[in-house]
């Protein structure tokens, strides 16, 4: 697989966080943001969709997360 590199700017305090969280993880800086990033664009993914299919639930009487696993149950 290719990868890219991606230059961010951290500020200090951030910087010394990520250090503290690499070390305590054993894992290299890079390995943390990846992870980080992974999960953040899933999140945002999932909020996309539950955005989009709002609409339809609700017109289903799915209002909440309750309704959405009474259904599924």
């Amino acid at each position: 697989m290719k990868s890219a590199t991606v230059t961010i700017r951290l500020d200090g305090k951030m910087e010394r966080e990520l250090d503290r969280l690499s070390r305590q993880l054993g894992r290299s800086r890079s390995e943390v943001v990846r992870d980080a990033l992974r999960r953040q664009l899933s999140l945002l993914r999932f909020e996309q969709l539950r955005q989009e299919l709002l609409p339809v639930a609700e017109v289903q009487g799915l209002l909440t997360d309750e309704d959405v696993f009474r259904d599924v149950s």
